[in-house]
């Protein structure tokens, strides 16, 4: 797994936030739309339906530019993950999807304690490119299947988030 801005990309998913945890709830981006698996079950959202999609309440940390705060978070990210946030509950943000029928949240585990505000933006602009269609979660599935390095640096995620978005 790599974690790129908001998303954690796998060989074959992109997920919101945090991968799915040992309960298999998660949020995740597919071609088709929006798919969350949490303790109220199974819900799916297709992009069609979606006016809008973004995320609220996202744990944010300055734009650290010179990296070490952020490699720190990232760190803290993966030993956070790796002993299930020690216990205590992950950092929650919302997944916002407008649909005809008004918002619905959808809670999601944050995979860190602190974004920088750069990700997040960058993160954003994606997911609403995700949603009319113009960009493609295969994109980052692609290379996450090319790439085995784990998480890039800052600069390297900050730099694919860019190109992704525009592309």
């Amino acid at each position: 797994m790599a974690m790129v801005g908001l998303f954690w990309i796998t060989e074959d998913s992109v997920y919101v936030g945090s991968p799915p945890n040992a309960e298999g709830h998660c949020v995740r981006i597919t071609s088709e739309g929006v798919q969350a698996r949490g303790s109220d079950g199974d819900r799916a959202w297709p992009w069609s339906v979606l006016r809008s999609a973004g995320l609220e309440g996202v744990p944010v940390e300055g734009d650290a530019r010179g990296g070490g705060r952020f490699l720190a978070a990232v760190l803290e990210a993966v030993v956070t993950l790796a002993s299930s946030y020690g216990g205590e509950e992950p950092p929650q943000m919302y997944l916002v999807l407008e649909t005809e029928g008004g918002a619905e949240k959808v809670q999601v585990p944050a995979a860190t304690k602190r974004y920088t505000a750069r990700e997040i933006t960058l993160s954003q602009h994606l997911l609403a490119r995700f949603r009319a269609g113009t960009a493609a979660p295969g994109t980052l599935t692609a290379w996450r299947r090319d790439h085995r390095g784990g998480t890039p640096k800052p600069p390297e995620r900050e730099a694919l988030l860019r190109e992704w978005a525009r592309a």
